[in-house]
């Protein structure tokens, strides 16, 4: 991870189900990463994705690609 602080946020469509997870994209220009973590767990780990790989799964989540559960 970079020395700059994540300023991480939950999509307001979370509900408080607890299955969520929580990105940081303030390291996106700057960096080239999105992190993302449990929001249950914000010591645990974090996953750095690359910027152009998390854009590609939310342009595909808001064009249907995934389906619904």
């Amino acid at each position: 991870m970079t020395t700059e602080t994540p300023r991480w946020y939950t999509s307001s469509y979370s509900g408080n189900g607890g299955q969520c997870v929580e990105v940081a994209t303030n390291l996106a220009t700057p960096h080239g990463i999105v992190p993302v973590r449990d929001s249950k767990n914000v010591s645990g780990p974090v996953l750095d994705v690359p910027a152009t790989a998390f854009s590609a799964f939310v342009a595909g989540v808001r064009a249907g690609d995934f389906g619904t559960v």
